[in-house]
């Protein structure tokens, strides 16, 4: 089966053609050419990937990449809508699609839907539905156009939230009039791990063994210090054009570590904004065949951690 790397057009990159015919590869192949970057000069960036079109079995080039940058809206006032949400662990997100036929301004013009909570550990087989309620828009950096990103939370077909849902008693909280007097600021540092896919250990790390000492890495550029850039620099771009209040980026101190900085956002938007934010992340490190973790200890021993600081400030002072 012909495979492909395409990450979006609406990431701001262009994606750099192969000149050379293209040949069959096996999926091992495949593999070792994940997130390299195309050497013959033809990008002029770091921050783009090389996109490989590969031969299916009757020797037919796979377009499969012009599919998915089709823009529709010439030919439709239909959109896709990406209903997005927390999963049973309480930090795996879940998605999936549907088209909407009109333009819509708020969450609240979105319709409701539903899903098998059994599936994502939510809810009992025998009674399975859960509820998804559109909470949050945010421009799909993925497909771009008109189509959208849909922060959700979840309910019982009777309208109570599910366990699982925090958001609810958060939103309660947030809209209390005290609460919004205060105008409480968050600003929030993610830190990741970005691990190799087929065993999971940090990206630019060899094997089964380790790097030299922390100390080069922190904020550091160079193809022995930095690994993983073209994904932190794709996400700080998508998150952009989504509408994510990303407000910084940077290499952490752990080889294959980084953190971006979302903020300063004003009460449930920066709960939203984060969610997003992760899985916009999910979705680039998807593309580029690399394993996100959020993991607060990836590697034991004298390595960085991975935190989430939160900062708060009342009345608007700044961070």
């Amino acid at each position: 089966m012909a495979q492909i790397l395409a990450p979006s057009s609406q990431w701001q990159m262009r994606i750099a053609r192969n000149s050379a015919p293209a040949s069959p590869m096996t999926a091992k192949m495949w593999s070792s050419l994940v997130l390299k970057q195309n050497k013959k000069g033809t990008a002029k960036s770091s921050a783009k990937f090389r996109v490989f079109a590969v031969k299916s079995e009757n020797g037919t080039i796979n377009r499969m990449e012009d599919l998915l940058n089709l823009d529709l809206t010439p030919y439709t006032d239909s959109f896709i809508a990406e209903y997005i949400w927390i999963g049973g662990s309480g930090i795996d997100l879940r998605s999936k699609s549907r088209t909407i036929s009109k333009p819509i301004e708020h969450p609240s013009e979105l319709p409701k839907w539903n899903y098998d909570g059994s599936s994502t550990g939510q809810a009992p087989g025998e009674d399975s539905e859960v509820i998804l309620y559109p909470q949050a828009i945010f421009k799909d950096p993925f497909r771009g156009g008109n189509n959208i990103l849909v922060m959700c939370d979840t309910y019982t077909p009777q309208g109570e939230p599910i366990p699982t849902n925090k958001r609810h008693r958060a939103a309660e909280i947030f809209s209390n009039k005290k609460v919004v007097d205060e105008v409480p600021w968050f600003g929030i540092e993610q830190e990741y791990t970005l691990l190799q896919t087929n065993v999971k250990w940090p990206l630019g790390w060899p094997v089964g063994g380790y790097p030299g000492p922390q100390g080069p890495y922190y904020c550091a550029a160079g193809a022995d210090k930095s690994f993983g850039r073209d994904i932190s620099d794709a996400h700080y771009k998508a998150c952009l054009y989504a509408g994510v209040n990303v407000s910084g980026t940077n290499g952490e101190v752990m080889p294959g570590q980084w953190e971006y900085q979302v903020g300063p956002s004003v009460g449930i938007d920066a709960g939203d904004h984060i969610w997003i934010s992760r899985y916009i992340l999910e979705r680039i490190t998807e593309q580029a065949g690399v394993v996100l973790s959020l993991d607060p200890k990836p590697i034991e021993g004298d390595w960085n951690g991975a935190g989430c600081h939160t900062n708060y400030s009342e009345g608007g002072r700044r961070l």
